[in-house]
């Protein structure tokens, strides 16, 4: 019997057009260098391009644009003093919630 998987197709989609209005669209680039040491093509993401410069962001947005009132009123706290937490920091304060 075939089961869903937690993050469908859907959801991805869903959380894209989300965040798209507040988030960098970073360019994805062939990498010769790592497709020569790999022997595949691999391709680049540019998530350094995000305000945080870290790919982070678009999850930490993805799930503060979901909270309800009640939620976004008693604030967010990010156990992470790395990439996340200042995701959650930098796109928290643009709610003008606690974060």
């Amino acid at each position: 019997m075939a089961t869903r998987p937690p993050v469908t197709a859907a959801d991805v989609h869903a959380a894209a057009n989300r965040i798209a209005d507040d988030i960098e669209q970073t360019p994805c680039s062939h990498s010769r260098t790592l497709s020569a040491i790999t022997g595949a093509e691999v391709y680049v993401k540019f998530e350094n391009l995000q305000f945080t410069a870290s790919y982070k962001e678009r999850g930490a947005l993805n799930r503060l644009l979901q909270l309800d009132d009640d939620e976004r009123g008693r604030g967010v706290i990010a156990s992470s003093a790395g990439n996340h937490g200042q995701a959650i920091a930098y796109h928290g304060s643009g709610f003008r919630q606690p974060s």
